[in-house]
């Protein structure tokens, strides 16, 4: 394709493939396709992208076809491969000038000569990062963030290959290029620590943005540039550097206003700080070995002592209790219990874990975690009374704060029980015997103690009478019907289900059920849902509570509106009608005209689906020959989940193969309705055969 007559076509169907109207749209789809393999497309496709006066949107199309064609045509062995020549060409023309103006398109870019340095640089591409180096030194703002921002796009796709040859090109590229992405770092960071006086907002941004990606391009190369970066004495200053910048943004005084301009890209610069220590603590735990005490001693006091408060903010708070967990879980740091078959440097890290976790410093860490991070927010607690099954699953899917904190007392009271047990055992002795109902506080607080004595079941054992604990002080807590005492009658019925298989009587197990059948008579639908989960951890001899169980079960599973929730609950009764097998029969009416119903409604729903399914499995098998009465209702769902021309059916195949499996095993004679089902077959097996041979062919 020349290049000159070819552009203006190129860019005219370019422009079409931007249409809105698909009658404009595919033909040019079409004709780009066919252009793929053509030679000279991705000059063109060069020529447009940095041509600045075109339309964003063609320009932006252009680099994605271009992008793509790296991963199609790059390769030399690949069909169609691009020539030598033009590859060289590209390469020049994509480094030539760093000055596009459009963020977007710019990040493309760097990504799309990323890609063509994980397969050419540095042998065929050595002039790459020479000339980014020099980029990123250029007093113009435009060129050195695109500069820069390719440099870490580029770093990163290098970092991430692991052949090793080319782990040996990265150590080598590493080694030469630490000591200026250092002094680099150092001066955009510099810089913005001192704007922060000037108050100039636009100086102070472009500083930070500068401060993070050549942070960012400095986290690949020490996680992954060296194999013993503790042998490095640069590496190794600059981690100091690195726990002194982040002191440096929390002393009083210095932080930015939760409004200002810098503050979330600020977040996003402390955030990636920690994110290097936790990558170098998990690739190389003996080099962060001098790193354990600061580290220890800036993550504790950020987040348990009175010097973080007001300063630190949530995900940085996630960061240092991550950084604490991981030094107390390593392995890397524990000695065997030879001690002589340890190594000097297991001793070492051992030696100063010990000196950092002092009885003080634990104590004061457990009494924080519980007290401070343990307890319900505000928030929560009119999520609670706004949206009860919002503020379930508010709890069951939260995935950083909540759990995070509830991990890290695990490991550490795992780690140091002996030291702190009875510290929690005293938490607990306080708090005993009746509360004011007018102390919000201290109901708040009582819950986040129980909350952790359930964390701790296990590590409690032989501490713990919970059995004794049970008859006369946690049954009476139960019968509390005060609307401002549901979080204790939540947090103990939890609390119950966490220590039943660790350490609970049989004999008392028929005090529990009563206890159980009254929660889910409860006024409050928060503490009906937790204990029909705690009756799922319990299911082993409630036949004489079977009925009324069932029938509180079904009422509570018609009440709850959320998907997720009704999941939940049905999840409770499957269980309940799988161990209770046939005894289940007289009970199971309600349930089986309700189950239509709920499976039309959720046909949007395929995971709730999926629960119906199960309950279906469980029930079939309950009933045994009498599910021959189902039959108006489950064949048709059989039939539906196993039927691979319906959409549905990638969700719900599995669970319905195994329904009628068991629909067949149960079935007192083959009907014709249950015979016409067998019309999903050959198409099953095809689908099934096609995909193992596939993979067969995969495999050789």
């Amino acid at each position: 394709m020349d290049l000159n007559s070819a552009s203006n076509i190129v860019l005219q169907v370019l422009t079409q493939a931007t249409s809105q109207d698909t009658a404009v749209l595919k033909p040019a789809e079409e004709q780009l396709k066919q252009w793929e393999t053509q030679p000279g497309f991705y000059s063109v496709l060069l020529n447009i992208v940095t041509n600045h006066n075109l339309d964003v949107n063609v320009r932006w199309l252009a680099v994605l076809y271009f992008k793509n064609g790296i991963d199609r045509y790059w390769r030399r062995v690949a069909p169609h491969a691009l020539s030598e020549d033009e590859k060289s060409t590209l390469r020049a023309g994509l480094i030539a000038n760093f000055n596009e103006p459009i963020n977007q398109i710019a990040t493309q870019i760097s990504v799309l000569i990323a890609k063509v340095a994980r397969l050419d640089c540095p042998r065929q591409w050595p002039e790459l990062i020479p000339t980014l180096v020099e980029s990123v030194k250029i007093q113009d703002d435009l060129r050195q963030h695109r500069a820069l921002l390719t440099f870490y796009h580029v770093t990163k796709t290098l970092a991430s290959k692991r052949l090793a040859a080319d782990r040996k090109l990265f150590y080598d590229l590493a080694s030469g290029i630490y000591s200026f992405t250092c002094s680099l770092w150092n001066h955009h960071t510099d810089t913005f620590l001192q704007q922060i006086y000037t108050r100039d907002e636009t100086a102070m941004t472009n500083s930070l943005e500068r401060t993070l990606l050549s942070l960012k391009v400095l986290r690949k190369l020490t996680v992954h540039g060296f194999v013993e970066p503790h042998r490095n004495i640069e590496v190794m200053v600059r981690k100091e550097q690195q726990l002194k910048i982040i002191f440096f943004f929390h002393l009083p005084g210095r932080s930015i206003e939760a409004n200002h301009v810098c503050r979330d890209r600020l977040e996003k610069t402390i955030i990636l700080f920690t994110k290097v220590l936790l990558d170098f603590l998990d690739q190389h735990p003996f080099s962060f070995t001098s790193l354990i005490q600061r580290s220890l001693e800036f993550a504790v006091s950020c987040v348990f002592t009175e010097a973080g408060e007001g300063v630190v903010f949530e995900r940085f708070i996630v960061q240092c209790m991550n950084l604490i967990k991981m030094i107390v879980k390593n392995y890397a740091y524990k000695p065997s219990k030879n001690v002589e078959d340890s190594s000097p440097e297991t001793l070492e890290a051992h030696k100063i874990k010990a000196s950092f976790f002092t009885y003080p410093t634990l104590t004061e860490i457990c009494r924080r975690l519980v007290t401070q991070y343990f307890l319900l927010t505000e928030e929560e607690l009119i999520m609670w009374e706004e949206d009860p099954e919002g503020f379930i699953m508010f709890l069951m899917f939260c995935f950083s704060f909540q759990p995070c904190t509830e991990v890290l007392f695990i490991d550490i009271f795992h780690e140091y029980n002996q030291t702190l047990t009875p510290v929690l055992l005293e938490m607990v002795h306080k708090l005993q015997g009746p509360t004011n109902m007018d102390d919000t506080q201290t109901l708040l607080i009582k819950d986040a103690v129980y909350n952790a004595v359930g964390l701790a079941a296990y590590e409690l054992f032989d501490s713990v009478d919970f059995d004794h604990w049970f008859k006369n002080q946690l049954l009476a807590e139960l019968q509390v019907t005060h609307n401002r005492y549901k979080p204790i009658r939540r947090r103990v019925i939890w609390l119950i289900g966490q220590w039943i298989s660790v350490k609970f009587k049989s004999d008392l197990r028929p005090m529990l059920y009563e206890a159980i059948c009254n929660l889910l008579q409860d006024h409050d639908l928060v503490v009906r849902i937790e204990t029909a989960t705690t009756l799922k951890l319990n299911i082993l001899s409630l036949f004489k509570y079977l009925e009324s169980m069932f029938t509180l079960l079904f009422q509570l599973l018609q009440e709850v509106r959320e998907c997720d929730t009704k999941m939940h609950v049905l999840h409770v009764l499957s269980c309940v009608i799988e161990r209770v097998n046939m005894q289940i029969r007289p009970y199971v009416g309600c349930l089986v005209q309700y189950l239509p119903l709920l499976w039309k409604q959720s046909e949007e729903h395929n995971m709730l689906r999926c629960a119906i399914l199960t309950t279906l499995i469980h029930l079939v098998q309950g009933l045994g020959a009498d599910s021959k009465n189902l039959y108006p209702f489950l064949l048709p769902v059989i039939q539906l989940s196993t039927d691979v021309s319906q959409p549905p059916h990638v969700y719900l195949l599995e669970d319905g193969l195994e329904l009628w499996l068991v629909t067949l095993e149960n079935s007192p004679c083959l009907t014709p309705e249950l015979l016409r089902i067998f019309q999903n077959m050959s198409a099953l097996i095809e689908s099934y055969l096609r995909a193992c041979f596939n993979g067969i062919t995969l495999a050789f």
